[in-house]
């Protein structure tokens, strides 16, 4: 298994959680017009901590990669498929707010 496949189970999840939630909100078109900026954003910062830490802790020789699990593209040390796991947070921790959330009465 390569980890381009779980990362596309991961994000295919948590983009799954976060359209339920949109389709059950009745408010979704105030929360994607409010919230939209500070998620890219958020998302930005994510990834790039990624970018910095995982170089890091590859170059520290903290963690390897079978080669024949990975695309080959690669950030600095880091594989493209790492990058993805942040996103999914991202997508899945915004999905949970929105379902979790207390309903105006």
């Amino acid at each position: 298994m390569t980890y381009l496949l779980i990362d596309l189970v991961f994000l295919g999840l948590a983009g799954a959680v976060l359209a339920v939630a949109l389709v059950r909100a009745p408010d979704r078109r105030r929360l994607l017009r409010r919230w939209w900026a500070p998620a890219v954003v958020t998302g930005a910062v994510l990834v790039g901590l990624t970018i910095v830490f995982d170089n890091a802790m590859i170059a520290a020789g903290l963690m390897t990669y079978a080669p024949h699990t990975l695309t080959g593209a690669r950030i600095g040390l880091v594989p493209v498929e790492d990058l993805a796991y942040p996103v999914a947070g991202l997508v899945l921790v915004g999905g949970l707010w929105i379902l979790l959330r207390r309903r105006p009465a």
